[in-house]
């Protein structure tokens, strides 16, 4: 059974033997087949270029030739003398023909082009002007010049070759003469290979000349929205678009198509055009098909027959050489990588690692030693190796350390000081032991130098650390000290109640001012609860208010009832939230203050002001009393004796009467601006009305005079007391007259509305706007009143506003039936 299974093993064996001398021999022949696609496609690429760099070069010498026929420079010189132009064109004619060109023709120094061989053609170049092709104006600075681009009036690309026709006088261009042969013959001439694509480009990468016609004036990689503007503005290939070919360069030799094909590519330049580059493209596959067919087809049996030879004699071989071969493998595959693990320690330890010989000089070096030291291994090796200490370490280390050393064969952590190549010091420790030879001599050392500078710096700097960190330590100690005693003083003699929970609720700290509050001790408080300390319901108010800080993370600001022996006191409850050094919230911080003197004063004045409102209220109504019913009856007196006077000296004295006449309408006239004090000042419909009809007349009265439009809308509202409608009243009275002394509005919009027993009243205006902060003292008066009256029957106001977006006034007050009353 076992036999068996070697010689299937072996058989194994040699299959893949076999197979893997096949696909070794295939990748062989493979590579040979690469490097002779290689080989014959420079050869190619050469050849290439240098048919093409004879074609494009066999027109200079004619051109050069054609410029020197004295009838072109007398057509140029005398272009009205007879026969000058017949003269001139049958030469053009003649040297086209000759030279089997496109065309030949001849342009005066503006670019005109005055005589052509294809004069009588369709796209005839006669009267044409080229001054804007590089070639013209080359050849107008005296130089000759050959131009490879698309004709603009043909449609056909060409090679061109320009020369000057010299003048008279020496220096002058009169004219030049172009010869342009067509570069569709030379791609049936150069590029006829089926299994090749051959590329002409130039600078920027646009294919010129290529026998895949697809290719044509197309770009080998993206162009830049700049370069292509340069390449359409010199109309070298027409007008674009330059499509890229999606082909992609990977690396010096191959390039990859969109379809995913592979080519073997070469370059080289064109000769006498600068940047512009001939590419060899041959497909990777075609090549490898020119390996594989002939291969699979006559060494496939040879391989089977080699493939059965190897097996049996890998059977015969293999039980008397597997023993040797393995030990002799593995003998030097341990040696191997012992040298391998010795040098790569030797050079990759980041270490400074040498050897000497006895005389002292150096015969080896690691790379960090050289790396550290800045040197090359070629300008230390040979050097005495004291030669790179400082002068005190060299004179330690020739009098005490190799004497020592070549004595005992060992030394261990010497300290020396290098100086290496850029002239810096570094300490290190020095460790080495001898290399002896058979009969104990010492041959030479291996040393290892470990760097200490920074182990140095440190050491020193950690020194002055601890110094720094001692004196940080004793001042912040004292700062601590002084900032306890500040804060142990504040928290006794401040007259605010001040006290610190965890999130259970228990006391951490209270301060004297709670202690005398609830007659506890700061030690029989810690630790216990609002429950333990506090009366139920004042516990209740505590904890509920500490549990809203804790639940939300953030701080507020109420009014808490604290029961004392002089009755109920408010106090002011500032809490918010204290938090860990993981920034988790550890427990509330409570500080209170008691207020109550300072709501009586509050309230005290808000009576006050309700009074100081109420007298005013009533002036207000004695005022326009006196107004309507004293001053309007004397008015109304006064008016009709004026009529009686007019009637009177209508006949008499028409001057007397007219001027009794303009006295009544004084009258009048005043007789109505009382009227309007009288309701300004109280108005009878509010009395009378109620609230909805004093805001109708006094908005429109309002838009009447002011000429702003003023709308005013309402629900159904119930009857309000009289304290409640006057404020209502007021504050809308003093809100439209802010309007029209300060907004710059054109449209203010008044409503008045009752839904679910509170009252709102909104002015909306379209103005200027304003930022409520900003207001100073005095333009702040107004909104203050307004606020007070809200207040004094139990509302708010709210006043919003942005610059350049309008202003609105809000007042809401709850009301039961007649609210007030």
């Amino acid at each position: 059974m076992k036999l068996r299974l070697i010689l299937l093993v072996l058989s194994l064996l040699a299959f893949l033997s076999a197979s893997t001398g096949g696909y070794l021999y295939y990748s062989s022949i493979k590579e040979s087949a690469l490097k002779e696609a290689e080989r014959q496609a420079v050869a190619r690429v050469q050849t290439i270029k240098k048919n093409l760099a004879s074609y494009l070069s066999e027109n200079r010498k004619p051109v050069r030739a054609l410029a020197g026929m004295k009838e072109l420079r007398q057509v140029l010189l005398q272009p009205t003398h007879l026969n000058a132009m017949v003269n001139a064109n049958a030469v053009l004619d003649h040297f086209n023909k000759t030279l089997d060109t496109e065309v030949c023709y001849l342009m005066t120094r503006e670019g005109d082009t005055i005589a052509s061989s294809n004069r009588n053609a369709p796209d005839s170049f006669v009267g044409k002007n080229f001054d804007f092709r590089p070639y013209f104006q080359q050849a107008m600075r005296g130089m000759p010049s050959s131009y490879l681009a698309l004709g603009t009036t043909s449609g056909r690309r060409g090679a061109y070759y320009s020369h000057p026709i010299a003048g008279r006088e020496p220096g002058i261009v009169e004219g030049v003469v172009v010869i342009k042969a067509s570069i569709e013959q030379v791609e049936k001439e150069l590029m006829s290979a089926p299994d090749e694509i051959v590329l002409v480009t130039d600078p920027h990468g646009i294919v010129f000349i290529s026998n895949r016609k697809n290719w044509l004036y197309h770009s080998l990689s993206e162009l830049a929205p700049d370069i292509k503007s340069r390449i359409e503005d010199s109309i070298q290939f027409g007008h674009g678009p330059w499509v890229w070919t999606g082909l992609t360069i990977k690396g010096p030799k191959y390039a990859v198509d969109k379809s995913g094909n592979e080519y073997l590519m070469h370059r080289l330049a064109l000769d006498n055009y600068s940047g512009w580059k001939i590419i060899h493209l041959r497909s990777l596959k075609a090549i490898s098909k020119t390996v594989s067919d002939p291969l699979f087809r006559i060494a496939g049996p040879l391989i089977l027959a080699l493939c059965v030879l190897i097996g049996l004699s890998v059977f015969f071989l293999y039980r008397k050489a597997s023993v040797e071969i393995r030990m002799r493998q593995s003998a030097e595959k341990a040696l191997r990588a012992s040298e391998a693990r010795y040098r790569r320690l030797y050079h990759h330890t980041p270490a400074m690692l040498h050897s000497i010989d006895i005389s002292g000089r150096i015969v080896s070096v690691s790379d960090y030693w050289s790396e550290v030291l800045g040197y090359r291994r070629d300008e230390v090796i040979g050097r005495r190796l004291t030669s790179f200490f400082s002068e005190e370490s060299r004179r330690y280390a020739e009098q005490e350390v190799f004497p020592e050393f070549f004595k005992t064969g060992f030394i261990k952590d010497v300290p020396y000081q290098y100086v290496k190549k850029d002239g810096q010091s570094i300490d290190v420790l020095l460790s080495a032991i001898a290399d002896r030879d058979e009969q104990g001599k010492i041959i030479r050392t291996l040393a290892v130098s470990i760097d200490v500078t920074e182990r140095k710096r440190a050491e020193e700097a950690l020194k002055f650390a601890k110094e720094e960190l001692s004196r940080y330590s004793k001042d912040l100690e004292r700062q601590v000290e002084s900032r306890t005693r500040e804060i142990h003083s504040i928290l006794k003699y401040t007259p605010a109640v001040v006290y610190i929970k965890d999130k259970e609720g228990r006391y951490t700290l209270v301060n004297s001012r709670y202690e005398e509050l609830f007659d506890v001790k700061n030690e029989a408080v810690r630790g216990r609860t609002d429950d333990d300390i506090l009366p139920r319901g004042l516990a209740g108010q505590f904890f509920a208010s500490d549990q809203k800080v804790l639940r939300e993370g953030r701080s507020f600001q109420e009014n808490e009832h604290i029961p004392q022996v002089d009755g109920i006191h408010t106090y002011l409850s500032v809490k918010f939230p204290i938090y860990d050094e993981a920034g988790a919230i550890s427990g509330v911080c409570g500080i209170l203050n008691d207020i109550t003197a300072l709501k009586k004063a509050q309230d005290q004045l808000r009576r006050l002001s309700a009074g100081i409102m109420a007298s005013q209220e009533k002036e207000r109504y004695a005022i326009a009393r006196e107004l309507h019913d004293e001053l309007g009856q004397v008015l109304t007196a006064l008016r009709m004796d004026s009529v009686w006077m007019q009637e009177r000296l209508k006949g008499s004295d028409a001057e007397a009467s007219q001027r009794a006449l303009t006295m009544c309408q004084l009258i009048d006239k005043n007789i109505e601006d009382v009227r309007g004090m009288a309701f300004r000042l109280r108005p009878g419909v509010l009395d009378d009305l109620g609230l909805v009809d004093a805001l109708e007349w006094y908005t429109t009265d309002f838009e009447r005079r002011t000429e702003i439009t003023c709308v005013f809308e309402h629900d159904q509202v119930p009857p309000l007391s009289e304290t409640m409608a006057t404020a209502a009243y007021r504050i809308t009275q003093e809100a439209i007259t802010n309007v029209a002394r300060h907004a710059s509005a054109s449209r203010v919009e008044v409503a008045l509305k009752a839904r679910n027993s509170t009252l709102t009243l909104a002015i909306v205006d379209d103005g200027c706007g304003f930022n409520p902060p900003d207001l100073s003292d005095s333009e702040g008066l107004g909104v203050a009143g307004m606020r007070e009256r809200a207040g004094l029957v139990g509302g708010t106001l709210e006043v919003h506003s942005e610059p350049g977006k309008g202003c609105r006034v809000l007042f809401e007050v709850p009301f039961v039936g007649k609210a007030g009353a």
